[in-house]
């Protein structure tokens, strides 16, 4: 009866905090086969942490607690971003303890982080102690309930991914719709059943590496993904002289819709580099770089390696983040810079210089031998932006402008630079800033982009077309095979 008492106050306990949260915005279904697929959802949750302990009202209060976690979490990330909280965000939690600044938080030895969590492990042991155990006192029952509990589980785990177990998760989830999803079976449900759909998918056969002829020219592609770049003027900032240089010079440029608002960059990064889209990764879409990990054959690196192309990877930030190092590696880039290669390069604040980035850029273009891919991602711009970032600039508009002009004399040197080269620049904006002044929903997801081409014996024309982010990655694709496909569904001028 403890049992069943303590997991009827956790369940409705777990649906009273998501339908308050949920409010009047996103309001829970009343549907029956929704509220049961639901409060299934609580009490498997309660049944994971009941495995651990055999104590009821501990194991309810962790569900309950579980579920107002995940709730606050999902709806600072919501207010943030745009998105709830999604089963890729768990991936990156070793990354938060390293990274403190980049999560909005704050490092373990914050008295503000290590006070709560010590007195939250000490209030365990206490109720370890008070609590009494319901295991079978018998020593080998004891023994089997301990093993069978967390069998069941995962056995749950592994049906649900084939045979009727999968068609009935497939029927559930068909595909990604994380606000509805969320409004009819909650979050943990939602988490739990994008993780299984996601971990079904990964299986897919890859496609076939396609042979290509080898060149032997010089060629330079020089690909730059500028962190949280926008053009200034649209949040209200000082004219960027490089926008009226993209107007004048780019051959192709436009507004670029990327998967995400104000984070999540291996999402506009891969979808450039593999021209993918967001509805071909189904569940992948969310972390794109944790579903094959970078073994994808047809990525725009791997195909111009095939091409006879160096293949580069700069970026002047540590290579564990994201996992970075190895995935793009298995991209196929041959040689990766990264941030142990900027030892003493200038920094404007936390971060390596962007200007500092296009010196070294333009060092290894003319160093080349031989056709050169250079892929390079920005730093300097990376959020948050608070008091303490830059001396004298606390208001985080005029940090990110100040850091967004750097942003504009680095392209301005690059295409200086490239002049009279025969080589293709493209800049893009990974996503917009995470500003008070530029919430979710801002200008439709949409950054800027601009492809300069040089050492052409005719002009070429300038095109003003808005592209998605795998779109631009096809379009990169003709400057390695003019026979690729580039088609794409262009955006409307904005």
């Amino acid at each position: 009866m403890t049992l069943l008492a303590s997991l009827a106050v956790a369940l409705l306990l777990s649906l009273a905090i998501e339908a308050v949260e949920g409010g009047q915005v996103r309001p829970i279904s009343r549907r029956p086969a929704d509220l049961l697929v639901r409060v299934a959802g609580y009490a498997l949750l309660m049944a994971f942490w009941f495995q651990f302990s055999w104590r009821p009202w501990l194991a309810g209060f962790s569900c309950v607690l579980t579920v107002a976690i995940l709730t606050i979490i999902s709806r600072l990330k919501r207010d943030v971003i745009g998105e709830p909280l999604v089963f890729s965000d768990f991936a990156l939690l070793p990354q938060v303890p390293r990274h403190p600044e980049l999560y909005y938080t704050r490092p373990l030895s914050d008295p503000r982080m290590a006070v709560p969590i010590l007195v939250s492990v000490a209030c365990v042991v206490v109720w370890y102690a008070v609590e009494p155990t319901i295991l079978p006192r018998e020593p080998s029952v004891a023994v089997l309930a301990v093993l069978g509990m967390p069998l069941i589980l995962v056995a749950l785990a592994a049906l649900s991914g084939q045979g009727d177990g999968a068609g009935v998760l497939a029927r559930r989830f068909p595909a990604p719709d994380l606000e509805s999803d969320v409004a009819r079976y909650g979050l943990p449900v939602t988490i739990a059943g994008y993780a299984l759909r996601w971990w079904a998918g990964r299986r897919a056969d890859l496609p076939p590496r396609p042979r290509r002829r080898v060149r032997s020219d010089d060629a330079v592609l020089v690909v730059m993904q500028l962190e949280s770049f926008i053009d200034p003027a649209r949040l209200g900032g000082p004219p960027l002289p490089l926008m009226e240089i993209v107007r004048t010079r780019a051959s192709q440029f436009g507004r670029l819709r990327v998967p995400a608002h104000g984070a999540y960059t291996m999402r506009t990064e891969h979808a450039v580099l593999t021209g993918q889209d967001a509805d071909a990764l189904g569940f992948g879409s969310f972390d794109p770089y944790l579903t094959h990990g970078g073994r994808e054959p047809t990525a725009l690196p791997a195909l111009a390696r095939e091409s006879g192309f160096e293949t580069l990877f700069v970026h002047p930030f540590h290579r564990n983040f994201f996992n970075r190092a190895e995935v793009v590696t298995r991209l196929g880039f041959d040689r990766l810079i990264m941030e142990t290669d900027f030892v003493g390069a200038a920094r404007v604040g936390p971060y390596v210089g962007d200007i500092a980035l296009a010196e070294r850029v333009l060092a290894e273009v003319r160093a080349r031998d031989g056709a050169l891919f250079l892929f390079c991602v920005t730093m300097e711009n990376h959020g948050p932006w608070k008091p303490g970032r830059l001396p004298e600039i606390d208001d985080p508009l005029e940090q990110y402008l100040t850091h967004v002009a750097n942003t504009g004399r680095a392209v301005e040197a690059l295409i200086d630079g490239l002049t009279g080269l025969p080589a293709t620049l493209c800049i893009f904006g990974d996503h917009a800033p995470s500003l008070p002044t530029c919430k979710p929903g801002f200008g439709e997801t949409t950054t800027d982009y601009a492809i300069f081409e040089f050492g052409l014996a005719v002009e070429p024309a300038r095109l003003r077309r808005d592209l998605t982010a795998d779109a631009l990655g096809r379009r990169l694709r003709q400057g390695l095979d003019p026979e690729a496909d580039a088609t794409s569904v262009a955006l409307p001028p904005s």
